[in-house]
């Protein structure tokens, strides 16, 4: 079984900095000497250090769009697979993991101008 993740990682992090609002991150990771240190909850603070924002499963659910009135649904497929949609021309596939299916999910919302 596959551990659920608590944050998105740096490479989707990277990718939803370019999407959302920074404000809409309520996590951030800490790099000091070109290396990732710690991964805090909170707003990024101004401090010396280099912080990028990542996401929790929580903040992910709370930045999806309503879509034609309609609300996202997060859904548990089996016992270890997830899949985030609206409908079932827009949906994310299966995986082992409800980080990785809204970050699909709010890809796909981006490609259609909906995010």
């Amino acid at each position: 079984m596959a551990t659920i993740k608590s944050y998105t990682d740096l490479e989707q992090s990277k990718v939803l900095a370019e999407i959302l609002p920074l404000e809409s991150a309520d996590m951030y990771r800490v790099f000091e000497n070109n290396a990732e240190t710690r991964v805090y909850y909170g707003k990024i603070p101004t401090a010396y250090f280099v912080c990028k924002p990542c996401w929790s499963l929580t903040a992910l659910l709370g930045v999806l769009p309503l879509v034609d009135f309609t609300t996202p649904q997060l859904i548990g497929t089996s016992k270890t697979l997830y899949r985030c949609m609206y409908n079932e021309d827009l949906k994310s596939h299966a995986y082992d993991n409800p980080i990785d299916a809204c970050v699909e999910i709010i890809l796909k919302l981006n490609k259609k101008e909906l995010i």
